[in-house]
């Protein structure tokens, strides 16, 4: 790897103009900045594409125009495979909410080569600490740790062992889509991330979550994923992950391992409230993850340069 990486930005978005223009205005204030910042969206109909034409010449920035709504798991699935295509060497992904601190990548930067180095091996990927927009910590991004967290930190280093983390600030080195392929676009949304992060720590290593590396993630409320929760407004996003989650562990973690999850979300609802018919939906959904099981898909490598003579 190059002493100066060719970072991308894949950033994906749908219907939060406002959001996007101001995560954009702070991924271009960052102290080391993306070479490219790929802008994924997801055939919003807010006035984003209008907009994204209007800048789609800046030197810095790349569009990449969906012809449909994908979700959040096929936008960066398009858009991981359209960075790579594009040479990166690093990506960096996040929500169109999310607003990078100005040393945020610089530091998962700076932070993951030292850990590379330390250990003599390759490190799947690098998180940021995510804080809510009242700078509490984000509930629905909080990093999974390993059960030995803290072996960086302790040996001097700035990170702790993570095996599974969300799509907001998270950068990955080009080789994990090389070698282990893209995020589920079947997914649509909801624990796309989680698969991949998952897939890549159980596969090579463990990743890291830098300690002073924040971002914002200006999401309506702060609270994590409820079962208990679920209503006939929401119950549509609930249900993919359901489905996905059920899928992942059914065929990934074994039959004890879905039982067991299948157990939680069918008391959280109980005790919870909600609605029979609801709850109904989302037993489908589980059972549904029985025979749903995407495998990855890998980019294509650039075509070499025919050489001169």
């Amino acid at each position: 790897m190059t002493q100066n990486p060719h970072v991308a930005a894949v950033v994906v978005t749908y219907n939060r103009l406002e959001k996007l223009k101001k995560g954009l205005a702070a991924i271009r204030a960052s102290s080391v900045r993306p070479q490219t910042i790929l802008l994924v969206d997801n055939d919003s109909t807010d006035g984003t594409g209008d907009y994204l034409r209007s800048i789609a010449g800046d030197e810095d920035v790349h569009v990449l125009s969906l012809p449909k709504n994908v979700g959040g798991a096929g936008g960066f699935a398009a858009g991981l495979r359209r960075a790579y295509e594009l040479g990166a060497d690093f990506f960096w992904i996040m929500d169109d909410d999310c607003y990078p601190e100005p040393d945020a990548l610089e530091r998962l930067l700076d932070e993951h080569r030292a850990v590379e180095e330390h250990v003599h091996d390759r490190v799947p990927f690098a998180c940021s600490v995510v804080k809510f927009v009242d700078g509490q910590l984000c509930e629905m991004n909080e990093a999974v740790t390993t059960w030995d967290w803290p072996r960086y930190l302790v040996q001097g280093l700035n990170s702790v062992k993570v095996r599974e983390c969300t799509f907001v600030s998270v950068l990955l080195p080009r080789w994990t889509v090389e070698e282990h392929g893209l995020p589920l676009a079947e997914y649509f949304i909801w624990y796309d991330d989680k698969e991949f992060t998952k897939r890549l720590s159980g596969r090579t290593r463990p990743g890291i979550q830098v300690l002073d590396s924040y971002v914002v993630h200006d999401m309506g409320d702060n609270k994590g994923v409820n079962y208990g929760q679920i209503t006939a407004q929401n119950v549509w996003k609930f249900k993919y992950g359901a489905r996905n989650q059920s899928s992942y562990r059914w065929h990934y973690e074994g039959k004890l391992s879905w039982i067991t999850y299948v157990k939680t979300v069918v008391g959280k609802m109980r005790r919870g409230g909600v609605p029979r018919s609801l709850q109904l939906q989302m037993v489908r959904q589980l059972l549904a993850g029985i025979r749903f099981n995407p495998q990855p898909q890998f980019p294509q490598r650039p075509a070499k340069a025919p050489s001169a003579g």
